[in-house]
């Protein structure tokens, strides 16, 4: 009788053990395809800044190329947008001649000696979004320069 009772007590740990085990099993689990998840959503957000920069920066080239710099009120300085959560801010500057920019504001270099250069332009785009899983967290800046020449 009493060997009856040790298998039955052996049995009962075992069981005991096996589902610890299987809990643990589970919690990992669950702790690791949170940690995918979280990594999916970042690299997600980070493409799409370096998609919005691409375009805000093909967008700049685009509207330099289409307005005459003949006055300051003509120059184009800055571009802003805002899209699905994204900030983005675009600064030109120029460098060139004085005849090709004019009375331009961000001009940072004008004294081009040859007037056959032709005109070039810094574009700094700045695209700020904040973690999709922080809640309250900071911001997060991708930045991206390019030098053109129009």
């Amino acid at each position: 009788m009493k060997h009856n009772k040790q298998r039955k007590a052996f049995s009962m740990l075992t069981a005991i053990v096996v589902i610890i085990l299987m809990a643990s099993v589970g919690a990992f689990v669950m702790s690791l395809s949170g940690k995918m998840v979280k990594t999916t959503t970042t690299q997600f957000q980070r493409e799409q800044a370096m998609l919005l920069a691409k375009s805000y920066t093909e967008y700049a080239i685009m509207a330099v190329m289409s307005n005459k710099r003949n006055a300051p009120s003509n120059c184009l300085g800055n571009i802003t947008g805002n899209a699905l959560g994204y900030d983005i801010t675009v600064n030109i500057s120029y460098i060139g001649n004085i005849a090709e920019v004019g009375n331009c504001p961000n001009i940072l270099f004008q004294a081009v000696v040859t007037p056959e250069s032709p005109l070039n332009i810094i574009i700094d785009v700045y695209v700020r979004y904040q973690d999709l899983d922080g809640g309250n967290a900071n911001w997060i800046t991708y930045h991206k320069r390019t030098l053109q020449k129009i």
